[in-house]
């Protein structure tokens, strides 16, 4: 009678472990652009709306606020709701709204640590609101 031998050897399991090695450095940092990306959707989304009441304001009362409170939101600087950014808007005659990222934002998309947009609608540094 022979016994079959069950399980995997050492070669078998060395060659899963490099598999799972390479497949790991080729996901992992196209998976942190991805966060970082998506983090950053977050900052636009804030900014789009604080200039949004920004404008609203101007309508009524021909002039922008330096005070976010003044718009209706609860904080001056408002952050964010997963708090990866932190928005302040300054300027009366005209506004820049600027978005400064905060924690882990801020190491994972520095290319990206503060995004605006002006009163006029220049967006900048232009390759962050892609």
């Amino acid at each position: 009678m022979v016994k079959l031998k069950r399980g995997f050897s050492l070669v078998e399991l060395m060659v899963a472990v490099a598999i799972i090695g390479i497949i790991s450095a080729i996901v992992y940092p196209a998976y942190t652009e991805y966060v970082a990306v998506s983090g950053r959707a977050e900052g636009h989304a804030a900014v789009m709306r604080v200039a949004n009441l920004q404008e609203q304001f101007y309508l009524d009362n021909r002039v922008y606020t330096e005070d976010m409170t003044d718009l209706g939101l609860a904080a001056d600087p408002l952050k964010t709701e997963h708090e990866h950014y932190s928005v302040d808007s300054a300027g009366t005659a005209d506004f820049t709204v600027t978005a400064t990222a905060l924690g882990k934002q801020a190491a994972r998309d520095s290319a990206c640590a503060t995004m605006t947009i002006t009163s006029a609608g220049v967006k900048s540094p232009q390759e962050c609101w892609q």
